[in-house]
């Protein structure tokens, strides 16, 4: 992934488009609904809207959120969808099984995953705490949803399967200003 597509703080544009529009007014649209559990925007596209969101461990009701991070951009989640349907998450998946590196890197990101849900999760049900990789996964080695691992990668730079995943959707983020939202 280039550079360009990590963190919103590297792009000027970011600054001009805070000014003027409310985050939760954009996420609402680009998800067309009310996001659930929100805490941030965790990254954003280079045209300073939101990209990636944060979303706590559990709902005001208890209910379990699977996932830290959810890609929101609806432009990156078509092109992420495109990746899946032509058999990424299978593809990813033998990856993760067959390549040292890209193994290890899955499995710093499902260590970091469960850190970032434990200061907010305890106890749930009875006793049970919540320890699922990224995307919800339960299976070590899984690779459930090429969404949630791109997303972790645009919110935690270093994640190297969500970096190979969003270098093949590329281009996440189309080649003009303000695509939805």
């Amino acid at each position: 992934m280039c550079r360009d597509c990590r963190r919103a703080t590297a792009y000027p544009a970011a600054d001009r488009y805070r000014e003027g529009i409310d985050d939760l007014t954009v996420i609402q649209g680009q998800l067309g609904r009310e996001p659930r559990g929100f805490v941030r925007v965790a990254a954003r596209c280079p045209y300073g809207r939101p990209a990636v969101i944060e979303q706590r461990s559990y709902l005001e009701d208890g209910e379990p959120f699977p996932t830290t991070y959810h890609l929101s951009c609806p432009y990156a989640v078509r092109r992420v969808a495109s990746l899946e349907a032509a058999g990424g998450i299978d593809r990813y998946e033998a990856l993760v099984a067959s390549d040292a590196a890209l193994r290890r890197s899955y499995e710093e990101g499902r260590s970091r995953q469960r850190a970032l849900r434990r200061p907010a999760v305890t106890m749930v049900d009875g006793g049970a705490s919540l320890e699922l990789g990224i995307g919800g996964t339960q299976r070590a080695g899984a690779v459930k949803c090429l969404h949630a691992h791109v997303a972790f990668a645009l919110a935690e730079p270093g994640y190297e399967l969500g970096e190979r995943a969003a270098a093949e959707a590329a281009p996440l983020f189309p080649a003009v200003a303000f695509c939805c939202g």
